[in-house]
């Protein structure tokens, strides 16, 4: 897909605002229609979100084949919704079967079918394949997309179609030709369906006074170690604590576990940002050659070097990540510091997620920033999803929703 500059950072500004970004919540939609409004039906050939299928801000990258003989079979579920018609022209029952997530949109879909258009259902053409009629890598394979059409087989009532899936919660949605839909949905054990980027309760956050407290015990004034750049590239400072973008004491997340060779780790959940360094890994400071850059929990390696933060010395280092596993934790926590980063357990992260621009993001919450250093931290923390954030959402869908963001094209995804 080829944009323009002004395009791409458009793009770039819309996924900011998204709620992947913003929260540690569920994804657009939870399945439910917001706000009734005039609903505008898709352009041919246009995509939503504006952003490639198999990326974090959409369904997310491919995760493997599922067969039926396979460890992961058991996360499909069939869908005997009768509300809708699966064409099943393998005679198999493949077209019904599915991640629990798609299930739950795939039906969300079908009373919105039915109550805009009362005498017509659902028709799914293609849904889990187990026989490789798809492209590599199609998210079919693992019973994450669906191909749909209306059950009268009438091409005029398409592009609503696809409008009411976008509604009905679907990661990705693509009026891929005349004939049919696609819709797709995040991986069910990715921690991308359901997170931003939060730690859990128990990680830690080193105070100004040296002093380690657990990020559910963090108040809005503290000072806790960060550094002076979005970036990561800045001095190390102590940053106020100016509010939490989402606050779920009592919510069970999965999170990354990235533990390093020096005894190092820490816990993030799948779309946040973390530092690593590229260039000489020696240990013992920061190396003289190589640069920083930002990756997301979920992306990171053994082999890669985590930025470190020697605190006792107050210094940085780096440190080769031996062990990435995934664990379930309680609480999720997303704090917001004047630097936009923060070090939680020793490691340097930023307080952003979901788009690997932590400067585009620290420029997003700026106004935020502005309207704290006039009034304070902020006093009266609610739990969930900040109310800053719920605003930059609202701008975001109606961005999504505006005739800037129809799509030209849409290269490498051909049956």
């Amino acid at each position: 897909m080829r944009l323009s500059t002004a395009a791409a950072l458009l793009t770039g500004f819309i996924l900011v605002f998204s709620p992947a970004y913003d929260s540690c919540g569920p994804g657009r939609g939870h399945g439910k229609r917001r706000t009734p409004r005039k609903l505008t039906p898709l352009a041919y050939k246009q995509f939503s979100p504006n952003v490639a299928e198999k990326t974090l801000g959409a369904s997310g990258r491919y995760e493997g084949k599922v067969t039926r003989n396979s460890e992961r079979f058991k996360e499909l579920t069939p869908n005997y919704n009768p509300d809708i018609i699966f064409k099943d022209e393998e005679n198999t029952g493949a077209d019904r079967m599915m991640t629990q997530r798609c299930k739950d949109k795939l039906n969300s879909l079908a009373i919105s079918v039915m109550n805009l258009w009362p005498v017509v259902r659902l028709r799914v053409t293609e849904g889990w394949d187990e026989d490789g009629h798809h492209s590599e890598e199609s998210l079919h394979y693992e019973g994450r997309a669906v191909d749909i059409t209306t059950s009268d087989r009438d091409r005029n009532k398409y592009a609503m179609l696809a409008r009411l899936a976008v509604e009905a919660g679907f990661d990705w949605v693509y009026y891929e030709s005349k004939g049919h839909i696609h819709c797709s949905v995040k991986s069910e054990h990715s921690v991308a369906a359901k997170t931003g980027g939060c730690f859990p309760g128990g990680a830690l956050v080193t105070m100004e006074d040296g002093t380690r407290r657990p990020i559910r015990d963090l108040r809005t004034g503290d000072l806790v170690l960060a550094s002076m750049g979005s970036d990561g590239a800045g001095e190390l400072v102590y940053s106020k604590v100016l509010t939490f973008l989402d606050r779920s004491p009592i919510t069970p997340k999965h999170f990354y576990v990235i533990s390093t060779e020096d005894g190092d780790s820490a816990s993030l959940t799948a779309g946040h940002l973390l530092f690593i360094w590229v260039g000489n890994c020696s240990s013992g400071g920061l190396p003289v050659l190589g640069f920083l850059r930002t990756i997301f929990a979920s992306d990171a390696q053994p082999g890669q070097c985590l930025l470190i933060v020697n605190e006792g010395e107050f210094r940085k280092r780096v440190s080769r990540i031996s062990r990435v596993e995934v664990r379930e934790d309680w609480g999720a926590y997303a704090p917001l510091t004047a630097h936009g980063t923060l070090v939680v357990n020793g490691v340097m992260t930023s307080c952003y997620a979901a788009v690997n621009e932590p400067q585009l993001a620290h420029w997003a919450f700026a106004p935020l920033r502005l309207l704290y250093s006039w009034t304070g931290p902020d006093r009266i923390l609610k739990n969930g999803l900040h109310w800053y954030s719920q605003v930059l959402l609202s701008v975001g869908t109606l961005l999504l929703d505006s005739e800037l963001f129809h799509p030209w094209a849409l290269e490498d995804h051909e049956r």
